[in-house]
């Protein structure tokens, strides 16, 4: 496969950017997509010019660290995986594919594709501690808890906090990962005593950070690796309706 890339070159966040345009050919279908952003460094680099800064670590779906916009999609064409997951065998020989880092204001731009996600870490740290005391292992199963509720709380904490819900969000929102992370322990028995603190502190760190407004469009979940649901959104601002007014 031949495939030709635009691709987003910036050298740090205090300089202006712009799209480079490179060739890569001899790309096997089964290749994922950061091996060739691999083969093409390695051209780069042979060249004595400086290689592509891109995020990525496990490249298995699993840490949340990679994300790019492929083509106008954050991780690229496929519904329900990460940048990582992409495969070649996803594109035709000779497509041109534009790639850009996430676009948002409280993601500045490091260098190329890598942005600045620690306001997501900031919003976590602010969501607190579970201080219930618990002592040792409890039994399996001493704690009685709805399977409704455990699969529910699972499910919200599949987010890997990659921050394709912001980089789809017409209004660079992190309503999908704000509530999924205080969703995920709001089911559980331990994660009751802090809830209403925990509502209050990481929706107002949110906005402290300057993440937008839900736009209600579902772009978030459409382009979420891991299909998180918009009713994670729906219960945290039931919950913020609740206990947002007692700061």
């Amino acid at each position: 496969m031949r495939i030709n890339f635009k691709i987003w070159r910036q050298a740090s966040s205090t300089e202006t950017g712009n799209f480079e345009t490179y060739v890569v050919e001899n790309i096997l279908k089964d290749m994922s997509f950061f091996e060739v952003i691999d083969m093409l460094n390695n051209s780069l680099i042979k060249k004595n010019k400086s290689p592509i800064a891109f995020d990525h670590d496990c490249r298995e779906g699993i840490c949340g660290t990679c994300g790019v916009v492929i083509n106008g999609r954050a991780h690229g064409p496929l519904k329900g995986v990460a940048t990582c997951q992409v495969h070649m065998r996803s594109f035709n020989d000779g497509d041109t594919l534009v790639v850009e880092p996430w676009q948002a204001k409280s993601f500045p731009v490091i260098k190329d594709l890598v942005v600045d996600r620690t306001p997501f870490d900031r919003i976590m740290e602010s969501g607190g501690y579970i201080s219930v005391r618990t002592g040792g292992a409890p039994d399996a199963n001493s704690i009685p808890i709805s399977k409704n509720n455990a699969d529910e709380a699972f499910d919200s904490a599949t987010c890997i906090g990659c921050g394709a819900c912001v980089a789809a969000c017409k209004n660079s929102s992190a309503m999908l990962f704000v509530s999924s992370k205080i969703n995920q322990y709001a089911q559980l028995p331990q994660g009751q005593v802090e809830h209403p603190e925990r509502v209050q502190n990481m929706v107002a760190q949110m906005d402290l950070e300057g993440f937008g407004s839900c736009t209600n469009t579902g772009a978030c979940e459409a382009e979420c690796p891991k299909e998180i649901s918009v009713d994670n959104i729906i219960k945290l601002n039931k919950a913020y309706l609740k206990y947002g007014n007692n700061r």
